[in-house]
């Protein structure tokens, strides 16, 4: 290999290490956007299931519509987002909506207002955003 070859090669991979860095820190953004949809998820689910009706439900769904809209326009306004995020971000989705159905609709029914069933149901629902928030972390 010529030298000007290698000083090229040398060249494109300090570039290549000085991008994948960026990229890693460019999305630590993420950590504190799980930590948040986790921690107003737990909220999410306390108001609708300690409050009475129908002033629980509405505070615990306008919190979350501010809430959604707030990390959307965060998210939105991010530079950089990992490779796999988008499947990554869906998982956790998926698992915080089958989990928050299965907290919301047997609490509604059989547990109202029941503090038994709903904070240990809170932390449940949470659950996806805090462990996604600390597995993202840890990369």
């Amino acid at each position: 290999m010529s030298e000007c070859a290698a000083k090229d090669a040398a060249a494109a991979l300090a570039r290549a290490q000085e991008l994948s860095s960026t990229v890693r820190a460019g999305a630590k953004w993420y950590v504190r956007y799980q930590v948040v949809y986790g921690c107003a998820a737990a909220v999410v689910v306390l108001a609708i299931g300690l409050l009475s009706r129908p002033y629980g439900v509405a505070i615990g769904v306008g919190f979350w519509g501010l809430v959604v809209a707030g990390l959307s326009v965060y998210s939105a306004r991010q530079r950089v987002a990992r490779r796999g995020f988008g499947r990554w971000h869906a998982s956790m989705i998926i698992a915080w909506g089958l989990l928050y159905a299965a907290v919301l609709v047997p609490g509604s029914i059989w547990f109202p207002g029941v503090v038994a069933w709903w904070v240990p149901g809170a932390v449940v629902v949470a659950l996806p955003g805090l462990i996604g928030g600390y597995l993202e972390a840890r990369r």
